[in-house]
């Protein structure tokens, strides 16, 4: 009785035993990879040119932002020109504390080995921290080339910090909601930018036709937003190479035009750099200050995230230097020669910008002003669907088609679903709205709550990847919260005014995306609760107690290790399997990119004569991941290089 009550206790931990040694995690498979990643240089020349290039791409919209700023700061007209400096010199400390000094010189050295954006953040902080939500990660994806992440002292405080981070699985909850937040409302800017920036472009008709109704001007606006959609299918990049010249040359049109208002008119505006002015000008505004406040908001629009967003296609360098030698200056030569319009002309308030252009480039200046802004569109379109891509790689949005458009860019796609979608709300915000201070409004909200996120996840990656002192830490929060949270009370001050539109698509897509992490998380635990012994399986004998045909058959499963519970109703069912089993384990990291050596990794499941082997394909959140025969190729290729060199071992 003795003996068998021993082996009653023992047999469990054999079997154990048995799974451990049957289907332990690929380690040795994973470390045999070679690193064939090697990181990019780029020469002088090489580096300016990019920074041209990314006029076109990153800085779009940004430089759009003086077709409606003035507008929405005064949308009652202006009183006196005390006014119109106050406001300037807001328009010009938020340009250099947020812009230059926030994103330009700190945010965007948290970038994701070059990629940017709030998944890109979420990213950096899932690989120094165990944050994520779905534990379907091992030790040996640490080891890939493109997963760096940092070491810590046991009583450091960036050790602490991971510590509690990981503590309680609603603090993981918080973050993915903190993040989901920032995404959503990225989103919204994709539906806000086409309608404020080609409405107020098109309102350029309008100046030199003054009896013509607004229903024209929202026509022609209507008419270029959906030829703009329309033609996404064919990608940006048969016209890309137009966008950086028109960019730029839409940059010296209003940088030029800036000085030649300052000279003409009033120089005495130059005074705006004292920032003593806007202390004065906020004294005085009192019940106007919100409103004032949401309009100097839209002089660092989206465009400002976009130079984080946007960075996966120029280097840190290249963006700093297109932004301080030439959108910096052109900006503040733009806004500063519009007030010195504005104060002569105090009625223009409403146009100011077409009114300060001189007769004899008006229309040049009007086309150029139009495909400026479509160029911006462009952008925030195309950062979209990267968004998209991203949450869907991360599990946190439905399968939806993703249509490549570029064979040598991998980053240009296009999602029909998702365009779609954003062309009928834009339409319908354009339509419905009609004038750029309800679209502006809006489009601050959404602009806003996008920078406190960023705001707010720099912290953590301050304190776990940058391990900067407490000190710095507290600076760069206090002084982004100064200038961004009476920006946020002044938008959500007119959530009654156009501010809701941001906020309810943000908050339709947030239960969409959260539903559909939260099923994906519960798929997955119940895949790990419910897969099939080893033991269970090597019962069956090598034929699996089934007929084995000629052939290879792959089984697609969510889990890296174990037998799928699905293949045991497989075997139960059906009289035949083939001679060749693969379990196909296609997983995202929370990095931008797997180096393609790297990505398979091969693993035999069980004696030799079940015929039985596992891959596990990883993917980075940029990556892509194509169902068709080229993917079963390479798998195929990989399992037939993983058998060669097995064989080779055993000859050995």
């Amino acid at each position: 009785m003795a003996s068998t009550s021993d082996m009653e206790t023992t047999n469990p931990g054999s079997i154990w035993e048995l799974d451990k040694d049957l289907d332990v995690p690929m380690d040795e498979e994973a470390s045999r990879l070679k690193n064939m990643y090697i990181e990019k240089k780029f020469s002088s020349v090489l580096l300016l040119r990019l920074a041209f290039q990314s006029l076109g791409v990153v800085f779009g919209d940004l430089g759009t932002s003086p077709l409606y700023v003035f507008y929405n700061i005064f949308p009652h007209g202006v009183d006196n020109d005390e006014d119109v400096i106050g406001a300037l010199s807001l328009i010009i400390y938020t340009l250099t504390l947020i812009p230059l000094m926030k994103y330009v010189f700190v945010v965007l050295r948290a970038n994701d080995n070059g990629q940017g954006g709030t998944f890109a953040l979420y990213s950096l902080l899932c690989r120094h921290a165990k944050v994520s939500t779905i534990p379907n990660q091992h030790k040996t994806d640490e080891e890939l080339t493109t997963y760096s992440r940092q070491t810590y002292e046991e009583n450091s405080l960036a050790a602490k910090v991971k510590r509690w981070l990981e503590g309680h699985a609603y603090k993981k909850n918080c973050l993915l909601i903190l993040v989901l937040i920032g995404t959503c409302t990225a989103i919204g800017d994709g539906i806000l930018t086409p309608a404020i920036s080609v409405l107020s472009a098109t309102g350029g008709i309008r100046v030199q036709n003054p009896k013509m109704s607004t229903d024209v001007v929202v026509i022609v606006a209507v008419t270029i937003l959906i030829g703009l959609f329309s033609m996404q299918h064919y990608g940006t990049d048969k016209v890309g190479w137009l966008f950086a010249p028109l960019v730029f040359l839409w940059f010296i049109l209003i940088g030029s035009v800036g000085a030649f208002n300052i000279h003409k008119y009033n120089s005495s505006v130059l005074k705006a750099y004292n920032p003593v002015y806007i202390y004065r000008f906020l004294r005085r505004a009192k019940s106007e200050i919100w409103t004032s406040l949401g309009g100097v908001m839209l002089s660092i629009t989206a465009g400002t995230e976009a130079l984080f967003a946007d960075l996966c296609h120029f280097p840190v360098l290249a963006i700093q230097i297109a932004f301080t030698l030439v959108v910096f200056p052109c900006l503040l030569l733009a806004y500063t020669g519009q007030a010195a319009y504005i104060i002569v002309h105090k009625d223009h308030v409403v146009d100011a910008f077409y009114r300060s252009i001189p007769d004899a480039i008006y229309w040049p200046a009007f086309v150029i002003a139009t495909l400026a802004a479509i160029v911006a569109s462009q952008a925030t379109i195309s950062a979209t669907y990267s968004i998209i891509k991203q949450a869907l790689a991360l599990g946190c949005f439905p399968r939806v088609s993703v249509v490549h458009t570029s064979k040598k860019f991998l980053g240009q796609i296009y999602i029909p679903d998702i365009n779609w979608v954003l062309m009928i709300l834009c339409i319908a915000v354009t339509a419905g709205f009609k004038n750029q201070i309800q679209i502006g409004n809006a489009y601050g909200t959404a602009v806003v709550i996008v920078m406190l996120v960023t705001t707010f996840l720099m912290v953590p990656i301050m304190l776990l990847v940058w391990k900067s002192h407490w000190i710095l830490v507290v600076t760069f929060l206090v002084l982004s919260l100064m200038v961004e949270f009476p920006y946020f009370i002044a938008c959500i001050n007119k959530v009654d005014e156009g501010g809701w539109v941001p906020l309810a698509v943000a908050i339709t897509f947030f239960i969409i995306m959260y539903v559909w992490h939260f099923c994906t998380v519960k798929r997955y635990e119940f895949e790990m609760h419910s897969k099939v012994s080893m033991a269970w399986i090597l019962g069956l004998g090598p034929s699996l107690g089934l007929v084995r045909v000629p052939g290879i058959g792959f089984v697609y499963t969510e889990l890296a290790s174990g037998v799928p519970h699905i293949f045991s109703h497989f075997i139960t069912n059906l009289p035949a399997i083939h001679s060749v089993v693969v379990f196909v384990c296609v997983k995202y990291l929370p990095v931008y990119t797997v180096p393609v050596e790297e990505r398979f990794v091969m693993k035999r499941i069980g004696p030799k004569n079940f015929h039985m082997f596992r891959c596990v394909t990883r993917y980075g959140y940029k990556d892509i991941h194509k169902k068709h025969d080229d993917f079963e190729k390479m798998l195929l290729d990989r399992l037939l290089i993983f058998v060669r060199l097995e064989s080779m071992m055993d000859g050995y």
